[in-house]
């Protein structure tokens, strides 16, 4: 009994240690080929990669391929971090490249038949565009009409809540353009949500 509590101990002060770590911390032993704070790194941001990387290519298949390619680029170049940005942000950079490449690889670009189907149809009764046409369904069906520079901004602010230098770093531009394409994002967001008949997120 005392070795089972001991070893339960032992269990939770080794995760207590793994959630104290910072990511830099977690950079900094990968860096010298600790493969245990390279798992802790993937299990703390493969979710938010995957997501963010799967909003670019709409394909599951592609986004599973590039999380585990940003992951390896992750464990090859630890020691090139150079810490000016936050690791969460370094992460996205590496993901928004390896995405934006596997694009251009493609010769066309899949619709996610997803969104799609979330996207009322005229012909619906209006039960039936009640049933499937939630809020948070239009929303994301129309973040998926903005243009990719749009819903690029609005998908890093709003769901990875990154600020606006943030977005700069991992996008590659200045703060000024990031505020302007916000800007139009939002205005241009707001009139889909206006015209799908969703007043209360289009103010």
């Amino acid at each position: 009994m005392q070795n089972v509590v001991a070893i339960n101990s032992a269990a939770s002060q080794g995760i207590i240690a793994a959630q104290a770590t910072t990511d830099d911390m977690l950079l900094e032993s990968i860096a010298d080929g600790d493969r245990t704070s390279m798992h802790t790194l993937y299990a703390r941001h493969n979710v938010r990669v995957y997501r963010f990387i799967l909003r670019i290519v709409r394909d599951t298949t592609i986004a599973e391929d590039l999380v585990s390619q940003v992951f390896l680029d992750v464990w090859r170049t630890a020691k090139q971090f150079e810490g000016r940005s936050q690791v969460s942000t370094w992460l996205l950079s590496i993901a928004r490249f390896k995405a934006l490449t596997a694009l251009r690889q493609r010769r066309f670009e899949d619709i996610d038949q997803d969104e799609v189907r979330e996207i009322a149809d005229d012909s619906d009764t209006p039960e039936t565009s009640l049933e499937r046409s939630t809020t948070s369904a239009i929303l994301r069906a129309c973040v998926a009409k903005l243009s990719p520079a749009h819903r690029e901004i609005i998908t890093l602010i709003y769901y990875h809540e990154k600020s606006v230098e943030e977005v700069g770093q991992i996008i590659g531009i200045p703060q000024s353009t990031v505020k302007t394409r916000m800007f139009y994002a939002r205005k241009h967001l707001a009139e889909l949500l206006r015209g799908a008949g969703v007043h209360s997120l289009a103010a």
